[in-house]
């Protein structure tokens, strides 16, 4: 939708929204660190899937992702994540 179709206030709603993705990202991407602890099986990798998009919204580069992802060890995630903080 064009942005004129929006208020004023929502117009900056959605744009305090895109400028805080990282943050929203690195928060989701530690609540999915404890899930991911107690998962296992095919619950463990959707949310592998879930917290890899997380990350990358954090500001994680790609290629770490795939390498925390390929170790499979919650603790290392959030290690990361007291750094990113």
């Amino acid at each position: 939708m064009p942005a004129q179709n929006y208020t004023k206030y929502q117009q900056n709603v959605i744009k305090r929204y895109y400028d805080n993705l990282d943050a929203i990202g690195l928060q989701r991407a530690q609540e999915l660190v404890t899930e991911l602890y107690l998962a296992e099986g095919k619950k463990r990798q959707k949310i592998w899937d879930t917290l890899a998009k997380n990350l990358a919204k954090a500001g994680v580069p790609a290629k770490q992702i795939e390498n925390l992802r390929e170790q499979d060890d919650p603790e290392q995630v959030a290690h990361l994540l007291t750094k990113k903080v």
